[in-house]
């Protein structure tokens, strides 16, 4: 028996965000996935899996070939309708013969919002859009934020006991979390753009922040250093890849040794330092950061309301005195104190994962 063509759309369209999910190194471009079905079978399949290549749906069409002509898209984003790093995507579809597209959103990139739809519409294709778009929003909650707010999507991510401390008294943190907590992280950083901490856990951890025990990219690995106080043998160093963002006030002797050892260097000003910041890693084409820190900068973040997602990793350990996760943050009232919509809740080994979203966070 047949599905009712709604259940039918958001069958073919779940098929496609599972494709869109493999897109971790497209950025800044949206992740996209893309099915082509023909007379009920999928005939061609398509993900954006890297920057400067084909968009999702030139790999459905090439995966469908012939079978293209005639066939129903299924696309997360509305296709474009602009040429950038390759030709219009809508154009293509139309080329081939498609005969209706359905997508789970339309795109909030200026350059296109809509224009892909008028386009298909135009050469008599029929086009539907919202399916499954709630999804296909959250799919990409990184580009939304950066094309709508100008910034990436903060996550930020805390290992912590079960009275919610993130060290001992003296210091000591390693291990909080078991190896499968760890390795979920690893994951975490290989989806990310960019992942940041502060001068405070680089001298007192000294750690790499790269992806080891995950397959994936290391992405790129940002420090919060006002003062330029990395050690010229950290470790994050190793292999490059690594921004330092700096007061204007910093020593330049210090940024210029740095950057001979392979960081960049970024100089701000003292005002809305963290909101510039981010501005940068957006015009750098950052969509999603992943925030690995000390209770200040954590707690920074948290007290500006910068942070969209929340990824706590909670270990059945009680560790007594040191410090919590927000310790740099401070509330003069339950009214001002942040709360989190929870949209995950399960088993990490012996821990516990628990991932919600800020309700300060802007809607998508």
């Amino acid at each position: 028996m047949a599905l009712p063509k709604n259940k039918t759309d958001e069958y073919y369209m779940s098929c496609a965000l599972e494709l869109a999910a493999r897109g971790t190194e497209c950025s800044p471009n949206p992740r996209v996935g893309c099915v082509l079905v023909r007379d009920g079978e999928i005939v061609g399949r398509g993900w954006h899996q890297k920057y400067g290549g084909p968009h999702a749906e030139v790999n459905a069409v090439r995966d469908a070939g012939e079978a293209a002509r005639g066939a129903t898209a299924y696309v997360t984003l509305e296709p474009c309708s602009h040429y950038g790093k390759t030709p219009p995507c809508a154009d293509l579809l139309i080329e081939r013969g498609v005969a209706r597209v359905v997508a789970g959103m339309r795109d909030p990139n200026p350059k296109v919002d809509g224009g892909g739809f008028a386009k298909l519409e135009k050469a008599g294709i029929e086009v539907e859009d919202g399916v499954l778009e709630e999804e296909c929003r959250w799919m990409n909650r990184g580009f939304i934020r950066r094309m709508t707010l100008g910034r990436p999507w903060v996550t930020l991510k805390i290992a912590a006991s079960l009275d919610g401390k993130i060290a001992l008294e003296n210091g000591e943190s390693k291990w909080i979390t078991g190896a499968e907590s760890r390795a979920a992280v690893h994951a975490m950083r290989a989806e990310s753009d960019a992942v940041l901490t502060g001068i405070g856990t680089v001298l007192a951890d000294d750690p790499q922040l790269t992806v080891r025990d995950a397959p994936g990219r290391t992405p790129l690995r940002v420090i919060l250093d006002r003062r330029l106080r990395t050690p010229l043998d950290a470790k994050i160093l190793e292999g490059g890849g690594v921004s330092i963002f700096a007061l204007d006030s910093a020593p330049r002797a210090e940024g210029e040794a740095l950057e001979r050892a392979g960081a960049r260097v970024e100089y701000l000003a003292e005002d809305n330092f963290l909101a510039a910041v981010l501005d940068k890693l957006c015009r750098d084409g950052v969509n999603y950061l992943m925030v690995e820190a000390g209770a200040g900068v954590a707690g920074a973040f948290v007290k500006a309301g910068l942070c969209d997602e929340l990824a706590l990793f909670t270990a059945p350990k009680i560790m007594g005195r040191g410090p919590s996760f927000a310790d740099g943050a401070a509330f003069a009232s339950m009214g001002g104190v942040p709360e989190l919509k929870i949209r995950e809740v399960s088993r990490c080994g012996e821990d516990l994962l628990v991932r919600g979203v800020f309700a300060c966070s802007p809607d998508l």
